[in-house]
């Protein structure tokens, strides 16, 4: 098996100062984000709920069909993706 070289000059590596951690968003989430992200969820939440209980009822909800699914839904997803930048 072939031996490895060696260079003759050592590689220096970074000083630790340089390899210390950083911390990045370190005061946390603001709390007007995380009142969005509920609010989508729970809004999500509240509009699937309504559209079972008294959609036939709801003009608006009637002319939705289907759709009332999507909405209700599409509001909880993105609530739930806004969990990702909550620290």
């Amino acid at each position: 098996m072939p031996k490895a070289k060696v260079s003759a000059t050592p590689v220096v590596a970074g000083s630790s100062a340089n390899r210390t951690p950083v911390k990045i968003n370190s005061g946390g989430t603001p709390l007007w984000y995380k009142i969005i992200m509920f609010g989508f969820m729970i809004a999500g939440l509240l509009w699937l709920i309504v559209n079972y209980l008294a959609g036939p009822q709801i003009d608006l909800m009637v002319r939705l069909g289907p759709w009332n699914y999507a909405v209700g839904f599409g509001m909880f997803i993105i609530g739930l993706l806004m969990t990702v930048g909550w620290r």
